[in-house]
């Protein structure tokens, strides 16, 4: 039996550039679209619901950006089951080209005073579709990421999965500092913050292609696999119900503070008052910072462990956030807001890049992908989908810019109290699969 396992184990394909491209570019493709929705959300508003009231168009336009994130459940059970079914292979391709449709509708959809109703109708329907999509994407690519990632860096491998998400937040930045410079601001206003949602559309085309011609890492024999979407997803939600409330935990600090950082730019321009090309550097450190600690806590979990890096920077994070924000407020410029942004991005990423990978070893290894894309994608609709709202309800409401602060604070605390309550966490990084017998 073990001469078997380490046979089998042997047999893996190993990942290289191309697998490691393949396998991140779907979460980039979903962090790149998403920061841009969100950092261009007045303008949307304005042109799918337009107002007098600024706020009241805000508020609007982040709606429809959450409803996007009612249809990621769903997404994530099915594509999720389709991943621990059909192979993960086919399930990433499957996503990354939905993903595609939802974007190419936000692009080419005109606004309100052309068509009427019908543009925040479409608008919505397209974020929905995307939902779906990005719903699935996590489980089947980090299996996939994990399952083939070398035993000794198996931790630095699946950390790129959110330093993708961070490099999207990058590209977002680069295109949008260059479209403010070089559009007039009536132009950028009218149809230039379209022109990313484009832009990232001409990437599906690479992902499928390339994804089509991955090897695929699911080991388990087609007639051991759970059948049916319907029936694995039951099998996690009801048989294995408490690993989906711990895998919220985890999913809720990480995804809260994530887009409490995304939000940084829109604050930047609305509350801070700074120009929107200097907002933009912020956006672009965002995106280089979170990928650098996304990657530092892989390589650090490797050698010290999950827990130990998941808690550290964390704590950190929260000692950290009110002062940082609070001298922000204070002096507002291009140089505090890169500083602001980049000490707090590095201590997040760090932290939450490896305590994701938690989520997967607290189910069966038959429901690997549908446990993590159903926890994920859960997670991520509930907290991610109400941050950018409640955020921007949180300052408006207030009138205090640190308001948001306590909202991060409190959701650390939970993500540290579920990485606490799950035993054995720093399980070796060569161990895999884990063992059966993992318990929260």
């Amino acid at each position: 039996m073990a001469q078997a396992a380490s046979v089998s184990a042997d047999a893996r394909p190993r990942l290289d550039a191309k697998g490691v491209f393949a396998a991140v570019l779907g979460n980039g493709f979903e962090f790149f679209d998403f920061t841009v929705y969100a950092t261009y959300l007045g303008l949307i508003g304005q042109a799918f619901f337009p107002s007098d009231n600024v706020l009241a168009s805000d508020l609007a336009s982040a709606a429809a950006f959450g409803a996007g994130f009612v249809a990621r459940p769903l997404g994530g059970a099915l594509i999720g089951a389709y991943g621990d079914r059909a192979g993960r292979k086919p399930a990433m391709t499957l996503s990354i080209g939905l993903m595609a449709i939802g974007s190419a509708l936000i692009a080419v959809t005109p606004g309100y005073a052309t068509i009427g109703v019908w543009a925040p109708i479409l608008l919505v329907l397209a974020r929905l579709l995307q939902g779906f999509a990005v719903g699935g994407e996590v489980g089947p690519a980090t299996m996939f990421m994990l399952e083939a990632a070398p035993p000794e860096r198996r931790m630095f491998f699946a950390s790129w999965q959110l330093a993708s998400q961070n490099l999207g937040s990058l590209a977002s930045g680069v295109i949008g500092f260059a479209l403010a410079l070089l559009l007039t601001k009536s132009s950028f206003d009218d149809w230039g913050w379209r022109v990313p949602f484009a832009l990232g559309v001409l990437i599906a085309p690479v992902g499928i292609y390339i994804r089509s011609r991955l090897v695929e890492t699911l080991e388990t024999p087609r007639h051991e696999r759970p059948a049916g979407a319907w029936a694995i997803a039951a099998r996690v939600l009801v048989q294995n119900w408490t690993g989906v409330l711990i895998g919220l935990a985890l999913i809720s600090g990480g995804t809260i503070t994530q887009y409490f950082l995304i939000t940084m730019t829109p604050f930047a321009i609305r509350t801070l008052h700074l120009p929107e090309s200097t907002a933009m550097l912020g956006a672009m450190t965002l995106g280089i910072s979170g990928g650098l600690g996304s990657l530092a806590g892989g390589l650090l979990a490797d050698r010290f462990g999950i827990r130990t890096v998941a808690i550290v920077p964390r704590v950190l994070l929260m000692i950290l956030l009110f002062p940082v924000m609070k001298f922000l407020v204070a002096n507002p410029s291009g140089a505090t807001l890169v500083a602001a942004i980049a000490v707090l991005s590095l201590l997040h990423a760090a932290s939450v890049a490896v305590g994701i990978m938690l989520i997967p070893l607290i189910f069966p290894p038959a429901v690997r992908s549908t446990g993590l894309a159903v926890s994920y994608s859960l997670g991520v609709a509930i907290f991610g989908g109400t941050a950018t709202y409640i955020v921007t309800w949180l300052v408006g409401a207030t009138g205090d810019p640190l308001a948001s602060t306590y909202y991060v604070m409190a959701a650390s605390v939970v993500m540290l109290l579920a990485v606490l309550g799950i035993r054995n966490a720093d399980y070796g990084s060569g161990t895999w699969p884990p063992p059966l017998d993992w318990e929260v």
